[in-house]
């Protein structure tokens, strides 16, 4: 039996928990992994008792992820250089506001040769002309570790109960990206690995600012017919936004679950929609509603069209990206909720409909896990 990987999960909200149920369980089984899974908690006090002691005597975490049990093998540690201590294998699961905080404190304190996973959906503000930097990117600079990440049509309530889903890994490592679809894949979770990690993370991150688009066509009323528009935009930009800025992104990754079909879900459920949805019929501000509605959880929708839009107007490429660049107006620089629908009117074609036809036929799985 070789040595066996210790995984730590960084982070605990209503993705984390969930993915932890599934974690948690295939670490339980076969000889590839320990079967103790660290779990780090933000320390919280609910009703006078400590989160941590809460999650680690009921085995549930009732503040972010009620009504479902998680196994006895996944420990929350309030600590993070107690949780991370000796693990192999890092699955960052937590705000991407927090990231910084937390690698600043996780530095000097990795075990040699551990690796990360990045479960995070959005991207990091940097100074300068760069405007944004992939997450994973952050990480592995910061941390200097190798990050994949893992993207999908994964809203956390239903992965919990055990509905069954599809997500999407990108990993250029031959020997980690099997290893991380034996951590993660179950009977109702199935994994796909693809070597396209950049294109998979771009699509977790920018279908969010496509959900609040379609979350202000719920607010004003205008049905499905409307929410296909903008989804089917939508899509279109977020491919001509990742090869503009990108290299190497292939368009057949987002015919993976981290793109359509992630965009699909999250257009129709999801935080981003339903805050989006609220802004438009309350007149509410974006931070009152997060506050409101999302027992603790943070939005990632407006901040991620906040920073791209950044990049959009640093290249005076606003008006190529119409949908992305309208959703940043209308939540931050006052635009009428309605004018949404101008940009759907005047948006230009960046693909050619039998090149995206083509791509559907020809993609081939041999590249996949």
């Amino acid at each position: 039996m070789g040595e066996q990987s210790k995984v730590c999960i960084i982070g605990s909200g209503n993705w984390g928990s969930a993915i932890a149920r599934i974690v948690g369980a295939n670490a339980k089984k076969g000889d590839e992994f320990n079967s103790t899974v660290n779990m780090w908690v933000f320390e919280e006090m609910i009703d006078g008792q400590k989160l941590t002691e809460i999650i680690n005597t009921t085995h549930e975490n009732v503040k972010y992820l009620k009504g479902y049990k998680l196994p006895e093998n996944v420990i929350a540690v309030p600590d993070i250089t107690d949780a991370i201590k000796d693990a192999n294998v890092l699955v960052f699961v937590l705000p991407h506001q927090f990231v910084p905080k937390i690698c600043k404190q996780m530095k000097g304190k990795i075990a040699p040769g551990a690796y990360a996973i990045s479960l995070i959906k959005g991207l990091m503000s940097t100074e300068g002309d760069a405007g944004i930097e992939l997450i994973s990117k952050y990480i592995n600079r910061e941390l200097d570790i190798p990050v994949s990440v893992l993207m999908g049509a994964n809203l956390a309530p239903e992965v919990a109960a055990g509905n069954f889903c599809e997500t999407t890994i990108g990993c250029t490592d031959e020997v980690q990206g099997p290893t991380l679809k034996k951590l993660f894949q179950s009977e109702s979770f199935r994994v796909v690995v693809v070597g396209d990690s950049t294109a998979v993370e771009l699509c977790g991150a920018l279908k969010n600012i496509v959900a609040v688009g379609a979350g202000i066509c719920d607010g004003l009323s205008l049905g499905d017919n409307t929410k296909a528009a903008i989804i089917r935009l939508g899509l279109m930009e977020m491919m001509a936004f990742a090869k503009e800025f990108y290299e190497g992104v292939k368009t057949e990754t987002f015919m993976e679950s981290c793109g359509i079909a992630d965009l699909v879900t999250t257009c129709y459920g999801g935080r981003n929609r339903r805050i989006a949805e609220a802004f438009v019929k309350t007149g509410k501000s974006i931070e009152e509603l997060e506050k409101e509605m999302l027992n603790g959880q943070k939005l990632q929708g407006p901040q991620t069209a906040h920073e791209v839009h950044f990049m959009l107007k640093n290249k005076k490429l606003e008006q190529r990206f119409p949908l992305l660049t309208a959703v940043y107006k209308i939540c931050y620089a006052g635009k009428p909720a309605d004018q949404l629908i101008q940009c759907l009117h005047d948006h230009p074609e960046h693909m050619d409909i039998e090149d995206c036809a083509k791509v559907i036929r020809t993609s081939e799985p041999k590249s996949r896990l």
